[in-house]
């Protein structure tokens, strides 16, 4: 691809990778409004029906950091053409499951493929735009639609589930995978090659202790002992072997600080979602649908901010003067919610909440994308961008996990009403120490 034509296809070139990146995302959350007509259809039991969500969740947190490598030494765009295909098919697999393991089997496939997919479309980010100016605002527009995904995914699966049948909540990803399979090779350039060295043990170190931690987040803790030592042993390894996985210098204080911003608002995000959920429609009566709509507000300021605003101001500040203020505001919004009462309504409980807490994660998701990929070398952006996949995924699972635990187990209304405001006054207190900890990493 030449310079010019370079300059002529960027932008629709990144409209191209977010569609990319919220196909990802929107798996995430979109299955689970069709989860009781799912479990109807193909007779899984209550004690199976987890596995539905689980084994994406398992397949691509578990492979994010060799996917990345595998990007970087096969060429993202080809990389990414492989991912889409394959996340496609398996998607429409899953769409004519006809029993439950064809289902949960065409998920699991849907998670490795996005595993591919997901750092390579934020790799491929930073090829297109290299004024820092100009990748700013990119980078502000696609943390727009990283927020956004979750809150779209319900809203989707509650249209679709409710004008069609839960098997497009799959089915849809299809023509959204050809389209971009089409325009990839057309929008977006390739990248070099570098050689594949992968270090076996720390391949499967790594793989198998991050499938450990995102199981222990569905609600079985007692996985939390081998995700630690085999995690352990995966960082020991790193420090040992010659070929690491995951080079400990990439660990700059810099970057962990960015990791960990991004991580513990995934953590507030996914988790305070599936809170507001049940708020919505145990407590309030909304159907799926009119709370996916209920949510979108949030969303939208989310969009707003990260696009507008935080993206503009990344060239004038330092990271810690947005990505601190912005989980600061973040953690306001969630106290907000902690007043929450058995007759509090949306528009004077919910809603103030919401913005308040969109604004804030709009602050901080695009400089903390930024300043982890600030300094990557080129051959190792894909690594890089894995490395923010799993701060995303991770944070977002074991947010769920333990919001959902706190908020869950009331009997009547007012005990239902308390368990979401102590959720809500969990996830503000873990956005207080998220940004202590990420500004003293991040520095001046």
């Amino acid at each position: 691809m030449t310079t010019t034509s370079a300059r002529t296809t960027r932008w629709p070139g990144f409209a191209l990778l977010c569609a990319a990146q919220l196909m990802v995302l929107l798996d995430t959350t979109i299955v689970n409004i069709a989860l009781p007509p799912a479990q109807h259809d193909l007779g899984l039991s209550d004690a199976d029906r987890h596995w539905i969500v689980t084994a994406y969740m398992l397949a691509f947190g578990a492979l994010l950091l060799p996917a990345g490598r595998i990007s970087d030494a096969i060429g993202r765009r080809r990389a990414l053409l492989i991912g889409v295909l394959g996340f496609g098919l398996a998607s429409a697999a899953g769409g004519a499951a006809l029993n439950g393991g064809m289902l949960i089997g065409a998920r699991a496939a849907q998670g490795v493929f996005a595993a591919l997919l997901a750092p390579t479309a934020m790799a491929l980010l930073t090829a297109l735009f290299t004024d820092p100016a100009e990748r700013g605002r990119a980078l502000g527009r696609f943390s727009a639609v990283v927020g956004a995904g979750g809150a779209a995914g319900l809203l989707a699966g509650g249209l679709l589930t409710a004008a069609l049948d839960w098997r497009w909540c799959l089915y849809v990803n299809v023509p959204i995978a050809a389209l971009t399979a089409v325009l990839t090779p057309v929008l977006l350039p390739e990248t070099p090659r570098h050689p594949l060295r992968l270090d076996l043990p720390s391949t499967l170190l790594g793989s198998t202790g991050a499938a450990a931690l995102v199981f222990a987040t569905t609600g079985r803790p007692l996985w939390l002992i081998p995700a630690v030592l085999l995690l352990g042993a995966f960082a020991l390894r790193q420090v040992r072997t010659g070929n690491p996985l995951l080079p400990p210098r990439l660990l700059t204080r810099r970057r962990l600080g960015a990791l960990a911003a991004v991580a513990t608002t995934m953590a507030a995000m996914f988790g305070t979602m599936l809170v507001l959920t049940y708020q919505l429609q145990e407590v309030f009566g909304f159907d799926p649908l009119r709370t996916g709509l209920a949510i979108l507000p949030g969303t939208a300021a989310t969009m707003l901010i990260a696009s507008q605003v935080s993206g503009r101001l990344m060239a004038r500040l330092s990271p810690r003067l947005l990505i601190v203020p912005g989980m600061v505001l973040t953690a306001g919004g969630l106290a907000l919610l902690t007043q929450l009462t058995p007759d509090s309504t949306y528009l004077g409980g919910v809603l103030p909440a919401q913005l308040v807490f969109g604004v804030g994660t709009g602050l901080v998701m695009s400089p903390s994308i930024s300043a982890a990929l600030t300094g990557a070398e080129p051959r190792e952006t894909g690594l890089v961008s894995a490395l923010i996949s799993t701060a995303q995924q991770l944070g977002g699972s074991i947010g769920i996990a333990v919001l959902n635990g706190v908020a869950a187990g009331g009997a009547t209304l007012a005990a239902q009403v308390h368990g979401h405001t102590v959720a809500a006054a969990v996830a503000a207190g873990l956005m207080l120490a998220g940004a202590l900890l990420s500004g003293l990493l991040l520095g001046r």
